[in-house]
C-alpha cells in the first residue's frame, strides 16, 4: 500500500531532481543563484493571474499564463548580460534578480487577495502538492524534460561557453534561449512541487557537487545522487510522520547539505593538525564561557544546550531539585511518556485514514480528532509541570553551574590561544 501511495510522487521527485541538478550546475557557475527562485515566483504569479481570470489551478489556461510570464521574465534576465550601464553603476545582476523575485512575490500576494481560498493557494504555490501527482503527470514531466535534455545536449557547447567561460557569438540570444528552457522547466515543476522545493532541487545538489568535485561530469553525478537521496528520505519521512511532503523534502536536502558541510569541516580539522585543533579548542572554550555567562545572567532564557542535556540525562536537572520535586518530575515524565504513546497511536490511525489505508466516516474522524486533542492537552499539562520545575532548577544552576562554566571555558580558551601563538612563534623562528 505504501508503494502504491508514494510510487508516483517519488518518481516525480526523482525526475525533478534529475533536471534541476543539471540546471543548478549552470546557475552556480554563472553566480546567479536566485534566478530559479525569481523565475519560479514569476511562474507562480502567472498561475495566480490565471486563477483570477477564472482558470482552474491545474488547467491548461494556468499553464499558458505561467509560461507567458516566465518567458517575459527570461527576456528580462537575458537582457542583463553585458550591460555596460549596470557595470558602470556597480549594480550586480543578483540585485536585479532579487528585485524581480520581490516584485513578483508581492504581486502574487496582492492577486491572491482577490482569489477565493487565497491562503491555501499560497501554501500550494510554496510547497506544491507532490502527493497529488499521477502517472500521467510523471509521464508528461519525463517527456518534457527528456525533450529539453536533448535540446541542451545539442547546444551543450554554447551553454558551456555561457556558464563556464569561452568565446561565443550572439551570447545574449543564447542567454535568452537558456533562460527560456529554464523557464519551461520551472513552469512545469512549480505546478507539481512548489517554489521552495524547486529552488532546493536546483541549488542544494549543485552546491554539494561543487563542494566535492571539480569537473562538471562529477559534479552532475554527485548532484543527482544528493537529489535522489533527499527525495527518497524526504518523502519517506513525510509518510512516516504525516508531514507536508514538499517542505519535508526541502528540509531533508538542507540536512544533507549540513551533514556534508560538517564532514568537510571535520576533514579540514584533521588535516590542519595541532594548530587547527588548538583553534577549535579555543572556539569551544569561548562558547562554553559564553553559555555559562548567559545562564548566570539570564537563567530563565532558553538555553538550548542545557535543555538538550537535561532531556538526554534527566539527572542533570534532578540534582538541582529537592527530593519532593524529583518525585513530581518523575511522575510527570511517566505521564508524558504514556500520553505521547497514546497520541502517537491516534495520529497513526488518522494518518492511515488520510493516506487511504483505512476507511472511516465523518463521525469516527471527529472522535479521533477529539481524543487526540484531549490526550495532547493532558501531555501539555504535564510538560507545564516540568517547565515549572525547570525554572526552579535554573535559579539554582545560575551560580552552581553558570559561573564554573565561565571560569573553565575562559581558561581553556586562553590556554589554547597561548599554545597556538607559541606554535606560530616556533614555526616563524625555525
Amino acid at each position: 500500500m505504501t508503494l502504491e501511495v508514494l510510487g508516483w510522487p517519488l518518481a516525480a521527485a526523482l525526475v525533478l531532481a534529475g533536471i534541476h541538478a543539471w540546471l543548478g550546475l549552470h546557475v552556480l557557475a554563472r553566480g546567479v543563484i536566485f534566478v530559479d527562485l525569481a523565475l519560479a515566483q514569476v511562474a507562480a504569479l502567472g498561475a495566480t493571474v490565471a486563477l483570477l481570470a477564472g482558470h482552474t489551478p491545474q488547467g491548461a489556461g494556468a499553464s499558458w499564463y505561467a509560461l507567458a510570464f516566465t518567458a517575459a521574465g527570461a527576456a528580462v534576465l537575458a537582457s542583463l548580460r553585458d550591460r555596460p550601464a549596470l557595470a558602470r553603476a556597480a549594480i550586480p545582476a543578483e540585485a536585479v534578480i532579487g528585485i524581480v523575485y520581490a516584485v513578483a512575490a508581492a504581486l502574487t500576494v496582492l492577486t491572491l487577495e482577490r482569489v477565493p481560498l487565497g491562503g491555501e493557494q499560497v501554501k500550494a504555490l510554496l510547497v506544491g502538492s507532490l502527493l497529488g501527482v499521477t502517472r500521467d503527470d510523471v509521464f508528461h514531466l519525463a517527456a518534457l524534460y527528456a525533450g529539453l535534455g536533448i535540446v541542451a545536449w545539442l547546444a551543450r557547447r554554447p551553454l558551456a561557453a555561457l556558464s563556464f567561460g569561452g568565446p561565443l557569438r550572439h551570447a545574449r540570444l543564447w542567454d535568452f534561449g537558456f533562460y527560456l528552457v529554464f523557464g519551461l522547466v520551472v513552469t512545469s515543476s512549480v505546478r507539481v512541487a512548489g517554489v521552495l522545493p524547486v529552488f532546493a532541487y536546483l541549488v542544494v545538489p549543485a552546491v554539494a557537487g561543487a563542494a566535492l568535485a571539480f569537473t562538471p561530469v562529477r559534479r552532475l553525478a554527485i548532484g543527482w545522487t544528493v537529489g535522489a537521496l533527499g527525495s527518497v528520505v524526504g518523502i519517506a519521512a513525510s509518510f512516516r510522520w504525516d508531514l507536508p511532503t514538499g517542505a519535508t523534502v526541502v528540509a531533508t536536502l538542507g540536512a544533507l547539505l549540513a551533514a556534508l558541510g560538517a564532514g568537510l569541516g571535520l576533514r579540514r580539522l584533521v588535516r590542519g593538525g595541532r594548530r587547527a585543533a588548538l583553534g577549535s579548542a579555543a572556539a569551544l572554550g569561548l562558547a562554553v564561557a559564553l553559555a555559562g555567562a548567559a545562564l548566570a545572567v539570564v537563567p530563565q532564557a532558553d538555553h538550548v544546550w542545557l535543555d538538550a542535556l537535561e532531556a538526554t540525562v534527566p539527572a542533570a536537572q534532578d540534582i538541582f531539585l529537592s527530593p519532593h520535586e524529583r518525585a513530581v518530575a518523575d511522575e510527570a515524565r511517566r505521564a508524558i511518556a504514556r500520553g505521547t504513546r497514546d497520541v502517537g497511536a491516534l495520529r497513526a490511525r488518522q494518518a492511515d485514514i488520510a493516506w487511504g489505508a483505512r476507511v472511516a466516516d465523518a463521525e469516527e474522524r471527529e472522535r479521533l480528532r477529539q481524543f487526540t486533542l484531549g490526550r495532547e492537552e493532558l501531555v501539555a499539562g504535564d510538560r507545564m509541570v516540568l517547565r515549572s520545575l525547570r525554572a526552579r532548577a535554573r535559579e539554582r544552576q545560575r551560580v552552581r553551574l553558570g559561573l564554573p562554566l565561565v571560569v573553565v571555558g575562559a581558561a581553556a580558551a586562553l590556554l589554547a590561544m597561548r599554545g597556538r601563538r607559541r606554535g606560530d612563534y616556533v614555526r616563524s623562528y625555525v
